[in-house]
């Protein structure tokens, strides 16, 4: 039985896609890989927010931005002043149960991308940035 089932895996395997199609699929998923491009800003955003307690409340975050094209790097590079500002802005005016949630946090991420994305059409004519990512996030 082992016999007849290591057969048909290798017959499935091996028969079915004919022994070019793998590698162009291959190299279509590798040449897609390769046309994004990550920007992160350095150092960390780390700001203040609304917090419901007596003491200070903060939080800490490393953000990277997805982009299509690597040529859009020197662009956002350009842009991090303005970029980092408004992410500062929008996170300082949250509450805490708003950046304690992960819904929360969800729906701050999904703001910064609108953000930075309204900002750099305004600034470059054409929206950049595919996808923002938060890498860290710490708050307390």
């Amino acid at each position: 039985m082992k016999k007849i089932l290591l057969c048909l895996s290798l017959l499935w395997m091996g028969g079915i896609l004919p022994a070019g199609a793998a590698e162009n699929d291959q190299s279509q998923a590798a040449a897609v890989s390769d046309s994004y491009a990550y920007y992160g800003f350095e150092p960390e955003i780390v700001t203040n927010y609304i917090s419901n307690r007596k003491k200070l409340g903060f939080v800490r975050i490393s953000v990277e931005l997805m982009v299509k094209d690597q040529q859009d790097l020197l662009s956002i590079q350009h842009h991090d002043p303005l970029l980092r500002a408004a992410i500062v802005e929008i996170l300082g005016n949250q509450t805490e149960d708003k950046i304690k949630s992960l819904t929360g946090r969800e729906d701050i991420r999904r703001e910064c991308f609108e953000t930075i994305n309204r900002l750099l059409q305004h600034e470059t004519g054409k929206k950049i940035v595919v996808n923002l990512l938060f890498t860290r996030y710490l708050y307390d």
